[in-house]
């Protein structure tokens, strides 16, 4: 399973020039809140793969969970869906894209813990100096991949 990275900017022009029917995508949004007065609606993908899996969540640390009324044990609550999705698409062979606005820090983590989870290369997008994986994104998905495996068995 190829897993890459995208921000929305890059991912919007994949999709006109040259997107394949093999893929599954991972989209990472903000979203609305008092905060973010900004918000910007998720990428459409309807048009170019029914797999996708959208997650509505701040791109913060854990210094700031309770800034933002969460503890580590409910912040991404959606972490075990996920990885239901992953192992579901790496069975089907396909290939999966991780994107959020930027391509750096939420996205770079999902794939980060992906790959590690899979491959043990997780290492190399910490150690990319294009990415600033997000640390809580990273672990609540490891954490899912590992249960996800060992309940599995």
């Amino acid at each position: 399973m190829k897993v890459e990275i995208y921000g929305r900017e890059s991912i919007e022009k994949h999709l006109q020039e040259n997107c394949s029917d093999n893929m599954a995508i991972i989209s990472f949004y903000d979203p609305p809140s008092k905060r973010n007065k900004d918000f910007v609606q998720p990428i459409n993908y309807s048009i170019k793969t029914g797999r996708v899996f959208q997650i509505a969540i701040d791109d913060i640390d854990l210094s700031d969970l309770d800034e933002y009324e969460f503890t580590y044990d409910t912040f991404f609550s959606e972490a075990d869906e996920l990885a239901e999705f992953i192992y579901t698409v790496k069975a089907d062979g396909l290939d999966l894209i991780c994107q959020c606005e930027y391509g750096q820090s939420r996205s770079a983590a999902c794939a980060a813990a992906i790959l590690e989870h899979f491959y043990q290369t997780g290492i190399s997008i910490f150690t990319d100096y294009r990415y600033y994986p997000n640390r809580l994104v990273y672990h609540k998905t490891f954490e899912a991949l590992e249960a996800y495996k060992r309940d599995s068995k």
